[in-house]
């Protein structure tokens, strides 16, 4: 997918959860923000897994709005299809708004950048912390209120905003999906880690104006 979309893939998410002895095989759920190639992927790596997704995006990925070619970019076609195929062996569950995966893990139904877009709040030593996914690609976007071109509802993208900062006892609980800042404020989770797999539970290095 890297090679169709002119990317280039420095560290695969096999070799990351390598590094921190995540067995894929082991994995027992995993939360899909959205459908868009960037987020999708990887399905046979989770053999065990139950995927998490928002009703709505399933509904907008495969719907009408695909027959539009500015609306199916950020989308591929096996990414969806192999989704399918896991509802059908029984491994998808659904959610519709905010709801509890686990005890201190909850989805939230943000909407904006893709439909059926969602957010992650997890509870941790710190307090909860928001992995927003693309619900603000960069600290400057939710920082601002500006808004990322790809977007299905740009007034769904400002709401939420106000939806992040509500879940968020701060500014730097908040973990924006796309920011190269986020290696570099948090710590790495080992040694030799560094600049590639950190610990968001940590305190964030935030640099303070003089």
């Amino acid at each position: 997918m890297a090679q169709k979309r002119q990317r280039q893939v420095t560290n695969p998410i096999r070799e990351g959860l390598k590094a921190i002895e995540i067995d894929p095989e082991r994995v027992e759920n995993v939360i899909v923000t959205h459908l868009h190639y960037d987020h999708a992927g990887n399905y046979d790596l989770f053999p065990r897994a139950r995927y998490h997704l928002q009703d709505v995006e399933m509904v907008y990925a495969t719907g009408r709005c695909m027959c539009h070619a500015l609306q199916r970019f950020p989308f591929e076609v096996d990414d969806l299809v192999a989704m399918v195929r896991k509802v059908f062996a029984g491994r998808v569950e659904f959610h519709d708004g905010a709801s509890q995966i686990a005890p201190g893990i909850t989805v939230h139904r943000i909407g904006g950048h893709s439909k059926g877009l969602q957010c992650v709040c997890v509870k941790t030593k710190r307090g909860n912390v928001v992995i927003a996914s693309d619900a603000t690609h960069l600290y400057a976007h939710i920082e601002t209120g500006r808004v990322f071109p790809v977007t299905y509802n740009v007034g769904d993208v400002l709401e939420g905003y106000a939806t992040i900062k509500k879940l968020a006892p701060s500014m730097g609980h908040i973990v924006p999906g796309h920011d190269p800042l986020v290696l570099i404020r948090y710590p790495a989770a080992r040694p030799g880690l560094e600049g590639w797999v950190v610990r968001i539970d940590a305190e964030p290095k935030i640099d303070k104006p003089a």
